[in-house]
C-alpha cells in the first residue's frame, strides 16, 4: 500500500464505459491512487490501463443482473475491511459504497454517476418489461437494495454528483445533499478524421438507452448508414430487429482507438437514452468535432446546445423524430457545427476536473 496514496473503489470493469473512464483518470491524477474493483471482465477493454495501477479485486464475477447486484453489494461490505488504513477513499458505483462501513472514521466521498435507478425512478418502467410473475423477485431486489444504499449514502462525508439531473434525483428520492462536478473528457485524444458517410451510436445497448428507436429510424432510411459501436444485454436482439438492412453495421464493443477512429471519421452521433444521468458519449463526440443528435432530457441539456453543437429531439422520441433530425443533420450542417462543438468539449476537460476533485478530497 501507498502511504501517501487513498483508495478508489468501483463495482467493476466490463464494458468501456464513461463511469470507468473517469474511475481511470481518478485513480492516476489523484496521487496515483490505488483502485479496488468488484471484477474485471478478460476482455482487453481499459488493460493497458489497468495495467499500470495497484488493483485490487474482489473477485465477485456473475453475468445474473439481479444476482450481480446483490453479490457485489454482499463482498463490498465484507471483502474490504483492508481499505480502512488508507487515508482517503472515493467511492464510484452502487454497490462499492457498501465498503464504507469499514471506515468509520473517513474521510469517505461518493462520486455519484446515478443513483440505482431501477430501484427509484425506473422501478415502474422496469416492472413494465418483464412478466407477471417475475414481479415479486424484482420488489424483493428493491426492498434488499433501497436500505443498504441509503445507509450507506448516510455514511459519507460528501457527494458529488455527476450533473444538475443526478443531483436532482439524490434529493428527491433520498434527501441527499450533492456538489456538482461535471465528468472529464480526454477532448485531446478525439480526433476531426472527416466524414466517411454514416452517423453513429455508442450508447451501450440496453432498453433505456432506446438504441432500438435509432435502429427502426434506420431501416426506414437505407440510404443512410448507421454504425452501433457498443454492446450489452439488448445486442443479439437489435442485430436480429436489423436482420436486413444493409445500411446498419452493428461491431460490438470497440477498444479506444478503434472507437476514436469511429467517432473521428462519423458526420454526427445519436444518443436518445432515457433521462439520462450525464451522458458522456455526447462530450466526447462534440471534443471530435461531430454534432450530437439527443433527446431534449436529461444530462443532454447540460452538454449539448441545440442548433449550436447538435440537435434536440423532443424528450422521448419516436423513430419519426430521429428520421427527422438525422434528414436536418446533412453533411454540409454537421461540418459547418464543427468548431463549435470542439470548444464547448472544453468546457469538461480532465484538468479542470481534477482540479475540482482534488479540492473537494482536500488534497491540494
Amino acid at each position: 500500500m501507498n502511504n501517501d496514496a487513498g483508495i478508489i473503489l468501483y463495482d467493476y470493469f466490463a464494458c468501456a464505459g464513461g463511469a470507468e473512464r473517469l474511475t481511470l483518470v481518478l485513480a492516476n491524477a489523484l496521487a496515483h491512487a490505488e483502485l479496488c474493483v468488484g471484477y474485471q471482465e478478460k476482455s482487453a477493454i481499459f488493460k493497458k490501463e489497468l495495467a499500470g495501477l495497484t488493483l485490487h479485486s474482489i473477485s465477485t464475477q456473475t453475468h445474473i443482473p439481479p444476482w450481480r447486484v446483490i453479490k457485489l453489494m454482499r463482498a463490498f461490505k465484507t471483502n474490504t475491511r483492508f481499505i480502512s488504513d488508507y487515508p482517503w477513499a472515493l467511492y464510484s458505483g452502487v454497490a462499492a459504497p457498501m465498503a464504507v462501513t469499514h471506515r468509520k472514521n473517513g474521510p469517505n466521498f461518493l462520486y455519484c454517476h446515478t443513483i440505482p435507478r431501477f430501484a427509484y425512478d425506473l422501478k415502474d418502467y422496469y416492472m413494465d418489461l418483464i412478466p407477471a410473475w417475475q414481479r415479486p423477485a424484482l420488489n424483493a431486489l428493491i426492498s434488499y437494495v433501497r436500505p443498504r444504499y441509503e445507509a450507506a449514502l448516510s455514511m459519507m462525508d460528501g457527494i458529488v454528483s455527476n450533473s444538475k439531473n443526478t443531483q436532482s434525483r439524490l434529493k428527491k428520492y433520498i434527501g441527499a445533499d450533492s456538489t456538482i462536478v461535471h465528468p472529464p473528457c480526454e477532448t485531446d485524444t478525439f480526433k476531426f478524421l472527416g466524414q466517411n458517410g454514416y452517423y453513429l451510436s455508442t450508447a451501450r445497448l440496453e432498453a433505456f438507452k432506446r438504441v432500438d428507436i435509432i435502429v427502426d429510424a434506420f431501416k426506414e432510411m437505407p440510404e443512410k448508414k448507421l454504425v452501433v459501436a457498443s454492446g450489452g444485454t439488448e445486442y443479439e436482439g437489435l442485430k436480429k430487429k436489423a436482420w436486413g438492412a444493409k445500411n446498419i453495421i452493428f461491431t460490438g464493443w470497440a477498444d479506444e482507438e478503434k472507437l476514436r477512429e469511429w467517432m473521428g471519421n462519423a458526420i454526427a452521433t445519436i444518443y436518445i437514452p432515457m433521462d439520462e444521468d450525464f451522458g458522456m458519449s455526447p462530450v466526447e463526440s462534440m471534443a471530435a468535432g461531430k454534432p450530437v443528435i439527443g433527446s431534449r432530457e436529461g444530462g443532454l441539456l447540460e452538454t449539448v446546445k441545440n442548433g449550436e453543437t447538435g440537435i434536440l429531439t423532443k424528450a422521448n422520441p419516436t423513430k419519426e423524430d430521429v428520421i427527422e433530425a438525422v434528414g436536418a443533420m446533412t453533411p454540409g450542417r454537421a461540418m459547418d457545427m464543427r468548431q463549435a462543438c470542439q470548444q464547448r468539449a472544453k468546457k469538461f476537460r480532465v484538468n479542470l476536473f481534477v482540479e475540482k476533485m482534488r479540492k473537494t478530497l482536500g488534497l491540494e
